[in-house]
C-alpha cells in the first residue's frame, strides 16, 4: 500500500508512561534560546568578540536539531493544562523583555572613535542575530500558540507578542486567511512548487498584510468602508498599525536612531525567520478537495524541534485541529516529512536553497504529492476535517 493510500489517522506509537513533570520537563527547552538573549540583553554593550561568543548557543541549536533523533510518542489526554500553560506566560514575559533590553543595548551603543563604530556595530548585528532569533523561535512560535486558543485574553495576549515584532497582521491573517486557505492558490503563506525562499519573501509579506487588511474590512461588514466610518476603530489590523507606529515613534523619540534601527534589525530577523517557517511548511503541497488533511502540511519528527518551539513541529495536526494545545498534538505517519528539524531547516532554506528544494522534491516524489500527486483509493472519511478556529 502506498503512502497516499493511508488514512489520516495517528502512527502507532509507544504508549506513554512518562509523569506530567517529564513531559513538561522536556518542553523547558524552548527556555534556552530566549535566555540567552535575556543575557545578551543584560550584559550589553559588549566588546565585539564577547559579543560574538552569543552566537555559539544559536549555530549549536541548529548542529543539534540537524542530528536529532525522531520522537513519535503520542499525547496522552491526562495532561493538566496550566504548567504547559505557564511556559507561554514565561516565554511571553521573556520575550518582551528581550525586546526591551534590545532598543536599551542600541541606545548604549557608542560611535566616539573608529574603535567604538567598529564595537558598536557588531554589537548591533549580534543583537539583532541573538534577540532576533529569540523573537523569531520564541516570540512568534508563542504568539502563534496564543492567537489560536480559544480564551479571549490568550488571544490579546498572542497579538501584543506578535506586535512586538511589528507583524500584528499576522494574527488575522493566520487564523481567518491561511486555515481556511491553506494549499490552494489563494492562500500567500503556502509557497509554490519550486519557488525559492526570496521569492516567496518578497512575495508574501506585502500579500499577507493587504489580506489581513480586506479580512477585516469584510468582518466589519463592508469591503469598501468608507475613510471616516467609526468602525475602522475596530479594525485589528489598524489597531496593530496604530501600536507598532507609536512604539516606533516612541524608540525614536526617546531612545534614538540607534535604538531604532537595533529594534527594526531585530524584528526583521524575527519575521524572516517566521516566513522561513512558512515557506518550508507547504511548499510544492495542492490540497485537494474542501477538508484539509494531515498530507496537506510538512512535519518533522526531530525531537530538538519539538521540544525547543513548544510543539510546533507538528503541524499536519494542527492544521487539521487548530485550536488543540500544543500538549497535545499528535504524530501523523502520512505526513510528508521535512528532512531536519525546523533550526536546521531554516538554514537549508535561506543558506542552501537550491538543495533545500531537492530534498523536498524527492520526498513529494516519494509521497506523490503536490505536482506528483496520485488519486487515492481511499473514502472521502480520510479527509481530516478542520476544527473550528477559536471565536474572533
Amino acid at each position: 500500500m502506498s503512502v497516499s493510500q493511508v488514512a489520516d489517522s495517528p502512527t502507532a506509537s509507544t504508549p506513554h508512561t512518562g509523569s506530567v513533570l517529564k513531559i513538561w520537563s522536556l518542553h523547558l527547552l524552548a527556555f534556552v534560546v530566549p535566555l540567552v538573549a535575556l543575557a545578551f540583553g543584560l550584559t550589553g554593550p559588549h566588546v565585539w568578540w564577547v559579543s560574538l561568543l552569543y552566537v555559539v548557543p544559536i549555530l549549536v541549536s541548529v548542529a543539534i536539531d540537524m542530528r536529532s533523533p525522531g520522537e513519535q510518542r503520542q499525547p496522552t489526554s491526562d495532561l493538566p493544562h496550566w504548567p504547559f500553560n505557564l511556559t507561554l506566560y514565561l516565554l511571553v514575559a521573556i520575550q518582551l523583555a528581550n525586546v526591551a533590553l534590545a532598543v536599551r543595548l542600541g541606545s548604549l551603543l557608542s560611535y566616539d572613535s573608529p574603535y567604538a563604530i567598529f564595537n558598536s556595530v557588531i554589537d548591533m548585528i549580534v543583537t539583532s542575530i541573538v534577540i532576533g532569533v529569540s523573537a523569531g523561535y520564541s516570540g512568534f512560535v508563542v504568539g502563534h500558540e496564543l492567537i489560536h486558543r480559544r480564551e479571549k485574553h490568550l488571544r490579546l495576549l498572542g497579538r501584543l507578542v506578535l506586535a512586538s515584532n511589528c507583524y500584528e497582521h499576522f494574527a488575522t491573517e493566520h487564523i481567518r486567511g491561511h486555515h481556511p486557505r491553506v494549499g490552494t492558490a489563494a492562500d500567500p503563506a503556502t509557497a509554490r512548487f519550486g519557488s525559492t525562499y526570496n521569492e516567496f519573501f518578497r512575495y508574501t509579506v506585502p500579500a499577507q498584510f493587504k489580506s489581513a487588511w480586506h479580512l477585516e474590512k469584510v468582518r466589519l461588514g463592508d469591503e469598501n468602508l468608507p475613510a471616516f466610518d467609526l468602525r475602522w476603530l475596530q479594525h485589528r489590523v489598524l489597531q496593530g498599525v496604530v501600536l507598532e507606529v507609536a512604539m516606533l515613534v516612541g524608540i525614536a523619540v526617546f531612545f534614538g536612531a540607534s535604538a531604532l534601527i537595533t529594534y527594526l534589525l531585530c524584528a526583521l530577523t524575527s519575521v524572516r525567520l517566521l516566513e522561513a517557517v512558512n515557506y518550508f511548511e507547504h511548499w510544492g503541497l495542492v490540497r485537494k478537495g474542501k477538508g484539509v488533511r494531515t498530507m496537506d502540511s510538512w512535519d518533522t519528527d526531530s525531537w530538538f524541534t519539538l521540544y525547543t518551539l513548544v510543539g510546533l513541529s507538528r503541524h499536519a495536526d494542527h492544521h487539521a485541529t487548530a485550536s488543540r494545545p500544543y500538549e497535545q498534538l499528535r504524530y501523523f505517519e502520512n505526513s510528508p516529512k521535512l528532512p531536519f528539524g525546523y533550526f536546521g531547516m531554516v538554514v537549508t532554506a535561506v543558506a542552501r536553497n537550491e538543495r533545500f528544494r531537492e530534498l523536498m522534491t524527492e520526498e513529494l516524489k516519494r509521497r506523490k504529492l503536490g505536482p506528483f500527486y496520485e488519486e487515492p483509493a481511499v473514502s472521502a472519511a480520510d479527509l481530516a476535517v478542520a476544527e473550528p478556529s477559536a471565536a474572533q
